[in-house]
């Protein structure tokens, strides 16, 4: 099969050069009632669109800033051509790169994007490449980001298609699908691979408070691609893994540290519990550049923390008494004793996951550390 005809339906991001160098993506933010589609010729218009949440999901934010710093180069030669300094482009580039940096904070995919294609640029101004070389190099590194996304997806749902079996029942939280990707998605790829592969099965989708990613995003992806789904409300889960015939648990992740913990939207942890309470596997699924080596464990990774106003209000409406106070940390961090297995696109580690990830990585010896 063809890699054309591999394509999901549904398209967050991609870069078209003319009538100028513009990034492409869908807004989020409007779904599943409009479908509407961004064109940013600035990169702060880009990174506007993360903080805002019209693009989200891990591995989506790390390729977006990466486009976000190849538009601002390719308007950077347009604008001054070959008239900056090397020391003016050096101080560019730490700006545009601290534009994104401080988007979000608990991904590392963007951090990892940002720092691959600072060291990027870096190298091509060692070599005294042209402004317009760099421009170019920066644009071939960011899609090939997203090219490796793309597969990385496809190999995640391979890996974790075996651990579906037909007429399964399962249960996803938030969105880890084609929304959260250039391809199908972390969580949700397994499932399509399955579905793909003629196989019976039926989702419940947790609605995802606060912001509803679930029942905004997830809902609507899997009713695009046909997939048989129930959505639920995130306090309804222990009910139905005790009544619904739950067979497993699929999420993604932004953050995964060297011994297995697991940082995810909000809501996740306590699913985990669940799933240990109930007997039910709890499987995370995520690429390589989710996993962040560096960190010894979850308390090290930092939580955003959002505008209350995300839950005090549903839109514009408010649904909670005026001046009250509101919590809002955007994600929650799973223990690695509550995940069944780490489905990544370099296989399936398993407990202990402090040896089993670092075993991945070094079978997969091209992967940048």
């Amino acid at each position: 099969m063809t890699k054309e005809k591999m394509q999901p339906k549904v398209q967050t991001i991609w870069w078209e050069e003319s009538p100028e160098p513009t990034i492409c993506m869908l807004d989020q933010s409007l779904l599943p009632h409009q479908v509407v589609y961004l064109r940013h010729t600035h990169e702060q218009q880009v990174a506007d669109a993360i903080k805002a949440l019209k693009v989200r999901g891990a591995p989506v934010i790390g390729i977006t800033a990466a486009f976000g710093i190849a538009l601002a180069f390719s308007r950077l030669f347009r604008v001054q051509a070959e008239s900056l300094s090397t020391t003016d482009i050096q101080k560019h580039l730490v700006t545009v790169c601290e534009l994104f940096c401080h988007t979000r904070p608990t991904a590392v995919n963007l951090f990892a994007a940002v720092e691959h294609m600072q060291h990027c640029a870096k190298t091509v101004l060692r070599e005294q490449g042209s402004l317009q070389y760099l421009a170019q190099k920066l644009y071939h590194e960011a899609q090939s980001m997203a090219d490796e996304d793309f597969d990385a997806c496809l190999k995640m749902g391979a890996y974790g298609v075996d651990l579906i079996a037909d007429g399964d029942i399962l249960l996803t939280h938030c969105n880890a699908g084609t929304l959260a990707t250039v391809g199908w998605g972390t969580g949700l790829a397994p499932i399509y691979a399955a579905h793909r592969a003629g196989k019976r099965i039926h989702i419940f989708v947790d609605e995802t408070r606060p912001v509803l990613q679930g029942a905004r995003l997830t809902a609507w992806e899997l009713q695009q691609e046909g997939i048989p789904l129930t959505l639920i409300t995130d306090n309804m889960a222990g009910h139905f893994m005790r009544h619904g015939g739950i067979k497993a648990v699929f999420v993604g992740a932004d953050r995964i540290t060297c011994n297995g913990d697991v940082a995810n939207k909000i809501g996740t942890y306590s699913l985990a519990v669940l799933a240990h309470a109930h007997h039910i596997p709890f499987y995370v699924v995520a690429p390589r550049s989710t996993i962040d080596l560096s960190l010894p464990s979850g308390e090290h990774i930092p939580i955003e923390q959002r505008d209350p106003r995300e839950v005090t209000f549903i839109h514009d409406q408010h649904i909670a008494p005026v001046g009250v106070k509101a919590a809002n940390p955007a994600f929650d961090v799973t223990p690695h004793m509550y995940v069944s297995a780490i489905i990544t696109d370099m296989g399936i580690a398993r407990p202990p996951y402090s040896t089993t990830l670092h075993s991945l990585y070094k079978a997969n010896k091209s992967v940048k550390m």
